[in-house]
Protein backbone atom coordinates (compact mmCIF):
# COMPACT_ATOMS: atom_id res chain seq x y z
CA UNK A 1 0.00 0.00 0.00
CA UNK A 2 1.49 3.20 -1.03
CA UNK A 3 1.28 6.43 1.04
CA UNK A 4 -1.41 8.06 -1.25
CA UNK A 5 -3.41 5.29 -0.85
CA UNK A 6 -3.10 5.48 3.06
CA UNK A 7 -4.26 9.15 3.15
CA UNK A 8 -7.23 8.39 0.75
CA UNK A 9 -8.41 5.54 2.66
CA UNK A 10 -8.01 7.36 6.24
CA UNK A 11 -9.57 9.98 4.21
CA UNK A 12 -12.62 8.08 3.75
CA UNK A 13 -12.47 6.25 7.09
CA UNK A 14 -12.64 9.21 8.71
CA UNK A 15 -15.66 10.85 6.55
CA UNK A 16 -17.45 7.75 6.56
CA UNK A 17 -17.44 5.80 10.31
CA UNK A 18 -20.03 8.35 12.27
CA UNK A 19 -22.00 8.65 9.35
CA UNK A 20 -24.93 5.71 8.53
CA UNK A 21 -23.14 4.65 5.11
CA UNK A 22 -20.83 2.22 6.31
CA UNK A 23 -16.90 3.08 6.36
CA UNK A 24 -16.28 -0.19 6.00
CA UNK A 25 -18.07 -0.66 2.76
CA UNK A 26 -16.53 2.76 1.25
CA UNK A 27 -13.17 1.40 2.15
CA UNK A 28 -13.73 -1.44 -0.10
CA UNK A 29 -15.10 0.12 -2.70
CA UNK A 30 -12.71 2.64 -2.64
CA UNK A 31 -9.56 0.09 -3.36
CA UNK A 32 -12.02 -1.32 -5.90
CA UNK A 33 -12.96 1.70 -7.53
CA UNK A 34 -9.31 2.73 -7.90
CA UNK A 35 -7.68 -0.24 -8.83
CA UNK A 36 -6.17 -0.93 -5.76
CA UNK A 37 -5.84 -3.59 -3.56
CA UNK A 38 -8.73 -4.51 -1.12
CA UNK A 39 -7.24 -2.90 1.77
CA UNK A 40 -8.71 -6.04 3.93
CA UNK A 41 -10.47 -6.49 7.50
CA UNK A 42 -7.15 -5.89 9.53
CA UNK A 43 -6.26 -2.51 8.04
CA UNK A 44 -10.16 -1.49 8.32
CA UNK A 45 -10.29 -2.77 12.02
CA UNK A 46 -6.96 -0.74 12.68
CA UNK A 47 -7.92 2.60 11.28
CA UNK A 48 -11.34 2.63 13.02
CA UNK A 49 -9.23 2.84 16.20
CA UNK A 50 -8.15 6.50 14.89
CA UNK A 51 -12.00 7.70 14.52
CA UNK A 52 -12.87 6.11 17.66
CA UNK A 53 -10.15 8.36 19.46
CA UNK A 54 -11.91 11.13 18.22
CA UNK A 55 -15.29 9.22 20.35
CA UNK A 56 -13.05 9.25 23.22
CA UNK A 57 -11.84 13.07 22.82
CA UNK A 58 -15.10 14.01 21.86
CA UNK A 59 -17.33 12.25 24.81
CA UNK A 60 -14.85 12.57 27.14
CA UNK A 61 -16.88 14.23 30.25
CA UNK A 62 -19.40 11.69 29.57
CA UNK A 63 -17.22 8.70 29.02
CA UNK A 64 -14.92 9.60 33.02
CA UNK A 65 -18.69 10.31 34.20
CA UNK A 66 -19.25 7.04 33.19
CA UNK A 67 -16.05 4.95 34.18
CA UNK A 68 -15.90 7.08 37.78
CA UNK A 69 -19.68 6.46 38.55
CA UNK A 70 -19.31 2.13 37.28
CA UNK A 71 -15.85 1.93 39.12
CA UNK A 72 -17.63 3.15 42.59
CA UNK A 73 -20.53 1.07 42.12
CA UNK A 74 -17.86 -2.09 42.45
CA UNK A 75 -17.68 -1.41 46.12
CA UNK A 76 -20.71 1.19 46.94
CA UNK A 77 -24.06 -0.43 46.64
CA UNK A 78 -25.81 2.57 46.57
CA UNK A 79 -24.06 3.65 43.36
CA UNK A 80 -25.34 0.75 41.39
CA UNK A 81 -28.47 2.56 40.77
CA UNK A 82 -26.77 5.74 39.64
CA UNK A 83 -27.66 6.18 35.90
CA UNK A 84 -24.29 6.94 34.99
CA UNK A 85 -22.65 3.43 36.52
CA UNK A 86 -26.09 1.53 34.79
CA UNK A 87 -24.51 3.09 31.89
CA UNK A 88 -21.37 1.51 32.25
CA UNK A 89 -22.69 -2.04 32.45
CA UNK A 90 -25.22 -1.66 29.89
CA UNK A 91 -22.28 -0.78 27.46
CA UNK A 92 -20.75 -3.93 28.05
CA UNK A 93 -23.61 -5.89 27.66
CA UNK A 94 -24.10 -4.26 24.53
CA UNK A 95 -20.92 -5.19 23.44
CA UNK A 96 -21.32 -9.13 24.29
CA UNK A 97 -23.26 -9.87 20.81
CA UNK A 98 -20.28 -8.38 18.56
CA UNK A 99 -17.78 -9.75 20.68
CA UNK A 100 -18.96 -13.65 20.30
CA UNK A 101 -20.14 -13.09 16.78
CA UNK A 102 -17.13 -11.34 15.54
CA UNK A 103 -14.56 -14.14 16.87
CA UNK A 104 -17.07 -16.97 15.27
CA UNK A 105 -17.58 -15.34 11.84
CA UNK A 106 -13.87 -14.34 11.69
CA UNK A 107 -13.21 -16.41 8.02
CA UNK A 108 -16.41 -15.08 6.82
CA UNK A 109 -15.67 -11.34 7.49
CA UNK A 110 -12.32 -11.33 6.39
CA UNK A 111 -13.75 -13.38 2.70
CA UNK A 112 -17.27 -14.10 1.44
CA UNK A 113 -18.67 -10.81 3.65
CA UNK A 114 -16.31 -8.43 1.42
CA UNK A 115 -18.10 -9.64 -1.60
CA UNK A 116 -19.38 -6.21 -3.69
CA UNK A 117 -22.49 -7.91 -4.60
CA UNK A 118 -23.05 -8.42 -0.42
CA UNK A 119 -22.62 -4.61 -0.20
CA UNK A 120 -24.90 -3.45 -2.63
CA UNK A 121 -27.76 -5.55 -0.82
CA UNK A 122 -26.55 -4.46 2.62
CA UNK A 123 -26.62 -0.94 1.71
CA UNK A 124 -30.31 -0.78 -0.13
CA UNK A 125 -31.42 -3.12 2.44
CA UNK A 126 -29.99 -1.26 5.50
CA UNK A 127 -30.90 2.05 3.92
CA UNK A 128 -35.01 1.34 2.89
CA UNK A 129 -34.58 0.25 7.48
CA UNK A 130 -32.77 3.49 8.17
CA UNK A 131 -35.42 5.70 5.94
CA UNK A 132 -38.91 3.43 7.67
CA UNK A 133 -36.87 4.10 11.41
CA UNK A 134 -36.37 7.85 10.29
CA UNK A 135 -40.05 8.53 9.03
CA UNK A 136 -41.51 6.82 12.28
CA UNK A 137 -38.97 9.62 14.17
CA UNK A 138 -40.50 12.10 12.31
CA UNK A 139 -44.11 11.04 12.98
CA UNK A 140 -43.84 10.90 17.12
CA UNK A 141 -42.04 14.46 16.86
CA UNK A 142 -44.33 15.91 14.68
CA UNK A 143 -47.72 14.34 15.33
CA UNK A 144 -50.33 14.96 12.75
CA UNK A 145 -53.82 16.10 12.22
CA UNK A 146 -55.56 13.03 14.14
CA UNK A 147 -52.08 12.02 16.33
CA UNK A 148 -50.42 14.05 18.75
CA UNK A 149 -47.08 14.06 19.57
CA UNK A 150 -45.44 10.90 20.70
CA UNK A 151 -43.21 11.52 23.82
CA UNK A 152 -39.73 9.33 22.70
CA UNK A 153 -37.17 7.78 25.06
CA UNK A 154 -33.55 8.76 25.98
CA UNK A 155 -30.61 6.42 27.24
CA UNK A 156 -32.45 7.04 30.80
CA UNK A 157 -35.38 4.42 29.88
CA UNK A 158 -32.68 1.73 28.61
CA UNK A 159 -31.99 -1.36 29.74
CA UNK A 160 -30.56 -4.87 29.36
CA UNK A 161 -33.05 -5.73 26.57
CA UNK A 162 -32.84 -2.74 24.70
CA UNK A 163 -29.42 -2.42 25.54
CA UNK A 164 -29.03 -5.96 23.98
CA UNK A 165 -31.02 -5.09 21.19
CA UNK A 166 -28.96 -2.18 20.34
CA UNK A 167 -25.85 -4.88 20.90
CA UNK A 168 -26.95 -7.28 17.90
CA UNK A 169 -27.85 -4.09 15.62
CA UNK A 170 -24.16 -3.49 16.09
CA UNK A 171 -23.27 -6.77 15.46
CA UNK A 172 -24.73 -6.94 11.84
CA UNK A 173 -22.49 -3.95 10.75
CA UNK A 174 -19.40 -7.02 10.72
CA UNK A 175 -21.14 -6.98 7.14
CA UNK A 176 -20.15 -4.58 4.88
CA UNK A 177 -22.28 -2.39 3.82
CA UNK A 178 -24.82 -2.23 6.94
CA UNK A 179 -22.56 0.41 9.29
CA UNK A 180 -22.19 0.24 12.49
CA UNK A 181 -24.01 3.61 13.50
CA UNK A 182 -26.79 3.22 10.98
CA UNK A 183 -27.88 0.00 12.30
CA UNK A 184 -27.43 0.91 15.78
CA UNK A 185 -29.27 4.36 15.43
CA UNK A 186 -32.08 2.48 13.44
CA UNK A 187 -32.55 -0.33 15.79
CA UNK A 188 -32.95 2.60 18.66
CA UNK A 189 -35.28 4.72 16.33
CA UNK A 190 -37.75 1.56 15.74
CA UNK A 191 -37.78 1.13 19.81
CA UNK A 192 -38.74 4.51 19.94
CA UNK A 193 -35.47 6.09 21.34
CA UNK A 194 -34.84 9.74 19.88
CA UNK A 195 -32.66 10.66 17.19
CA UNK A 196 -29.52 11.78 19.67
CA UNK A 197 -29.70 9.10 22.34
CA UNK A 198 -29.95 6.28 20.03
CA UNK A 199 -26.49 7.96 17.79
CA UNK A 200 -24.65 8.93 21.48
CA UNK A 201 -25.40 5.06 22.74
CA UNK A 202 -24.10 4.22 19.25
CA UNK A 203 -21.39 6.16 19.40
CA UNK A 204 -20.75 4.93 23.05
CA UNK A 205 -21.25 1.35 22.36
CA UNK A 206 -18.80 1.33 19.86
CA UNK A 207 -15.84 2.05 22.01
CA UNK A 208 -15.15 -1.40 23.63
CA UNK A 209 -15.94 -3.09 19.96
CA UNK A 210 -13.42 -0.92 17.82
CA UNK A 211 -10.66 -1.12 20.02
CA UNK A 212 -10.69 -4.69 20.84
CA UNK A 213 -11.05 -5.03 17.22
CA UNK A 214 -8.29 -3.26 16.12
CA UNK A 215 -5.79 -4.70 19.47
CA UNK A 216 -6.54 -8.18 17.88
CA UNK A 217 -5.78 -7.45 14.15
CA UNK A 218 -2.70 -5.74 15.25
CA UNK A 219 -0.59 -9.13 15.30
CA UNK A 220 -2.05 -9.30 10.71
CA UNK A 221 0.02 -5.64 9.85
CA UNK A 222 2.39 -6.55 7.73
CA UNK A 223 1.44 -9.18 6.03
CA UNK A 224 0.36 -9.06 2.62
CA UNK A 225 0.65 -5.64 1.16
CA UNK A 226 -0.70 -4.07 4.02
CA UNK A 227 2.81 -2.46 6.20
CA UNK A 228 2.81 -0.49 9.45
CA UNK A 229 3.76 2.89 8.23
CA UNK A 230 0.82 3.52 5.85
CA UNK A 231 -1.53 2.00 8.30
CA UNK A 232 -0.37 3.85 11.20
CA UNK A 233 -0.60 7.67 8.90
CA UNK A 234 -4.01 5.95 7.75
CA UNK A 235 -5.18 6.19 11.54
CA UNK A 236 -4.07 9.40 12.21
CA UNK A 237 -5.88 11.18 9.13
CA UNK A 238 -9.19 9.11 10.48
CA UNK A 239 -8.52 10.67 13.55
CA UNK A 240 -8.83 14.30 12.25
CA UNK A 241 -11.20 14.04 9.54
CA UNK A 242 -13.40 12.14 12.46
CA UNK A 243 -13.51 14.81 15.27
CA UNK A 244 -14.58 17.23 12.60
CA UNK A 245 -17.51 14.63 11.11
CA UNK A 246 -18.72 13.52 14.34
CA UNK A 247 -19.06 16.86 15.52
CA UNK A 248 -20.99 17.91 12.70
CA UNK A 249 -22.99 14.84 12.98
CA UNK A 250 -24.33 14.99 16.52
CA UNK A 251 -25.47 18.92 15.43
CA UNK A 252 -26.84 17.84 12.37
CA UNK A 253 -29.47 14.95 14.06
CA UNK A 254 -31.03 17.10 16.14
CA UNK A 255 -32.63 18.93 13.43
CA UNK A 256 -32.25 16.76 10.01
CA UNK A 257 -33.84 13.92 8.94
CA UNK A 258 -31.61 10.64 7.75
CA UNK A 259 -33.41 10.67 4.29
CA UNK A 260 -29.84 12.04 2.06
CA UNK A 261 -28.43 9.28 4.10
CA UNK A 262 -31.25 7.06 3.02
CA UNK A 263 -31.26 8.02 -0.66
CA UNK A 264 -27.31 7.61 -0.87
CA UNK A 265 -27.52 4.09 -0.28
CA UNK A 266 -29.96 3.06 -2.50
CA UNK A 267 -28.55 4.62 -5.54
CA UNK A 268 -24.98 3.35 -4.49
CA UNK A 269 -26.36 0.06 -3.93
CA UNK A 270 -27.90 -0.32 -7.31
CA UNK A 271 -25.19 1.47 -8.98
CA UNK A 272 -23.24 -1.14 -7.57
CA UNK A 273 -25.64 -4.01 -9.24
CA UNK A 274 -25.20 -2.07 -12.57
CA UNK A 275 -21.60 -2.27 -12.97
CA UNK A 276 -21.26 -5.56 -11.83
CA UNK A 277 -24.37 -7.00 -14.08
CA UNK A 278 -22.29 -5.02 -16.74
CA UNK A 279 -19.29 -6.55 -15.78
CA UNK A 280 -17.41 -3.07 -15.37
CA UNK A 281 -16.63 -4.05 -11.83
CA UNK A 282 -15.82 -7.49 -10.23
CA UNK A 283 -17.86 -8.30 -7.33
CA UNK A 284 -14.22 -9.46 -6.04
CA UNK A 285 -12.20 -6.76 -7.27
CA UNK A 286 -8.69 -6.41 -5.53
CA UNK A 287 -9.81 -9.65 -3.38
CA UNK A 288 -7.19 -11.84 -4.33
CA UNK A 289 -4.40 -9.68 -2.97
CA UNK A 290 -6.32 -8.14 -0.18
Amino acid sequence: MSWFESFVLGLVQGLTEFLPISSSAHLRLTAAFAGWHDPGAAFTAISQIGTEAAVLIYFRKDIARILSAWFRSLTDKQMRGDHDAQMGWLVIVGSIPIGVLGITLKDQIEGPFRDLRLIATTLIVMGVVLGIADRLAARDEVGGKHRAVKERKTLKDLGIRDGLTFGFCQAMALIPGVSRSGATISGGLLMGYTRESAARYSFLLAIPAVLASGAYELKDVGEGHVSWGPTIFATLVAFFVGYAVIAWFMKFITTKSFMPFVIYRVALGILLFILISAGVLSPHAGESAG
